[in-house]
């Protein structure tokens, strides 16, 4: 594949930054970066301007710098909450992943920050307090303290709800009055004997 050296006039995230020199795919040059005005070919005229290119990409530079730092330090003051469904033990369903916190960073504070710059070892998979590390820019990083909350009532808070009902008393059982002593079946002497008693 034929390559050809260019001159770019903008920073290109993978590629370099205003006045770098670079060798690219001819075709990716003449394609995208040249009518994009991205880069210029190399030639005697263009590389004059390679000293105002470089003046521009300090200046981009700086404010990134200044920008990302102030983003840092707010960052560190605030405590990201997300609510998700757990199982047992505090278990989520799925996992908390660098663009779960960038979306909740967009919705809760209305900071756009790219997921790339959220740098997490594994996803997050418990609840809990995290300090996730930020690379907010080459020279700037930063933290965040993301606090992961379940949705999902816990057995021991269940019983908490519980015990705080009002218990309501049973009233004691009154104690069941001696009942009358069942007459017995009389016989038939018995009988005659009762009926001879009333005549007289």
């Amino acid at each position: 594949m034929a390559k050809t050296e260019v001159i770019l006039t903008h920073n290109i995230v993978g590629l370099g930054g205003e006045s770098d020199n670079v060798r690219v795919a001819a075709g990716y040059a003449r394609n995208y970066l040249f009518p994009q005005r991205l880069a210029v070919p190399v030639t005697a005229a263009n590389k004059r301007q390679i000293e105002a290119l470089k003046q521009r990409r300090a200046e981009r530079e700086a404010h990134e710098f200044n920008t990302m730092t102030e983003l840092s330090k707010a960052l560190s003051k605030l405590i990201c909450v997300i609510k998700v469904k757990t199982g047992e033990e505090g278990k989520l369903f799925g996992a908390v992943t660098s663009g779960v916190i960038a979306d909740e960073l967009k919705h809760q504070f209305d900071i756009a920050l790219d997921k790339k710059k959220i740098h997490l070892e594994q996803s997050i998979r418990t609840t809990g307090e995290y300090e996730v590390e930020l690379n907010l820019h080459h020279d700037v990083k930063g933290t965040l303290k993301v606090r992961v909350e379940s949705t999902t009532p816990t057995a021991a808070a269940a019983e908490v709800l519980a015990e705080e009902k009002p218990h309501t008393e049973k009233r004691p059982k009154r104690d069941a009055e001696p009942a009358e002593p069942e007459a017995k079946p009389r016989g038939k002497a018995e009988k005659s004997a009762a009926r001879k008693a009333k005549a007289e």
